[in-house]
């Protein structure tokens, strides 16, 4: 979780929403990661999870990621969470849950209605996960 916060710092620095992601092989090797860049680039998909999951399925030379877990700073949202499920990870760790826009706790929880659905592993990092939200919304109203 400490890389996807690193990256989710970086994101902030950035001037984007402060959301890191990063995927790890079933050995624990960093595969890829990202932070959102939906302001940068500008592109509205361009979500740390997705971006973080289309750089490992060109590492690996597959869009199927199995046995990978993708470690992420905030609940992932509703298109984040279809294109884990369809990914076919193994796990999803994420730090702070996101009540208003979330798909995974929050939401449609779209794992409750998806043939593919990862182990869940919630709260990892979420203290500084929801810090860095917090001060980056803060700053900005």
């Amino acid at each position: 979780m400490a890389a996807a916060l690193a990256l989710a710092r970086d994101a902030a620095a950035a001037g984007e929403v402060p959301v890191g992601a990063v995927v790890t092989a079933a050995d624990g090797r960093v595969l890829a990661g990202a932070h959102n860049q939906t302001r940068s680039l500008p592109d509205p998909t361009a979500h740390a999870e997705i971006l973080a999951l289309r750089e490992a399925a060109k590492v690996l030379g597959n869009e199927r990621l199995i046995g990978c877990t993708l470690w992420v700073t905030l609940e992932p949202c509703p298109m984040c969470a279809a294109a884990i499920s369809e990914a076919r990870l193994a796990r999803l760790v994420y730090g702070a849950t996101d009540p208003k826009g979330g798909g995974v706790e929050h939401g449609p929880r779209i794992f409750a209605h998806s043939r593919h659905a990862p182990e869940l592993v919630s709260g990892v990092g979420e203290t500084e996960s929801a810090a860095l939200l917090k001060a980056f919304f803060t700053d900005r109203r």
